[in-house]
């Protein structure tokens, strides 16, 4: 995803000690790496989920067919605003 090398890691590691100075690095390293970790859990949990959604018994093609035909049959897009049709 992202292509960073040991130059750019060095330079920003030098701008954050100047930056933050000595005292406050280690904390502001310690936050930035509890941030990453609970993106990377909320992404593994998501991503957990859709595929338990995926797996689900009885949505097989033609049942998906037909609730794709049900929701576009109550949906209709108008001028961009989406509204209901009352049967």
């Amino acid at each position: 995803m992202f292509e960073v090398g040991f130059s750019e890691l060095l330079l920003v590691s030098v701008v954050a000690l100047l930056v933050l100075g000595p005292e406050r690095l280690p904390v502001a390293l310690r936050s930035v790496g509890r941030g990453v970790g609970q993106a990377r859990r909320a992404m593994g949990q998501l991503r957990a989920q859709v595929e338990r959604e995926m797996d689900l018994p009885g949505l097989d093609e033609p049942a998906l067919r037909q609730l794709e035909r049900d929701i576009r049959q109550g949906v209709s897009l108008d001028d961009g605003v989406a509204t209901e049709h009352r049967s």
